[in-house]
């Protein structure tokens, strides 16, 4: 999968039916967390949802896209609030897309726009090292969740 100054993709094939899948990757900010999917409060008619964990704090996650059960599409938005100085720090828009396949699904996601943060090269040099590390993380989550009985409330 492709990495560039600008951008991460990944994937994973899921042994499970897109419409399961879709339950997790429509929710906003449900990769926000360590490794194991939790429950994050959200409001599913809000434009912008802030995602709060316990580690690592408030995240401002704005959904573009629900195209169920295909493509969910959300802005993870830079800075805590939504004022000038937050919105002057920039965002990645981070895309999902349910493909079917032979017994399951592939999911791929797509985290872009890391050129927009007002960021040194280095730290954005770290910032998609990190959030590639996170993502394959992430989706390994998701496979492991599609497998269980229990759902998102």
């Amino acid at each position: 999968m492709n990495n560039t100054d600008d951008q991460i993709e990944r994937q994973i094939d899921i042994d499970a039916d897109a419409t399961r899948v879709w339950d997790l990757i429509s929710r906003p900010g449900w990769w926000i967390n360590e490794g194991t999917i939790v429950d994050h409060d959200f409001d599913p008619n809000a434009d912008i949802n802030v995602i709060h964990h316990v580690t690592y704090g408030a995240f401002r996650i704005q959904t573009v896209t629900l195209d169920s059960p295909r493509h969910a599409a959300f802005l993870w938005l830079a800075g805590e609030n939504d004022d000038e100085a937050a919105a002057k720090a920039g965002s990645t828009l981070v895309e999902f897309w349910i493909d079917d396949r032979d017994g399951g699904v592939t999911l791929r996601v797509r985290e872009s726009g890391f050129a927009s943060l007002d960021m040194t090269d280095a730290d954005r040099r770290k910032t998609i090292d990190e959030n590639t590390e996170g993502w394959e993380q992430e989706l390994a989550a998701a496979d492991v969740w599609a497998m269980q009985p229990w759902a998102l409330q």
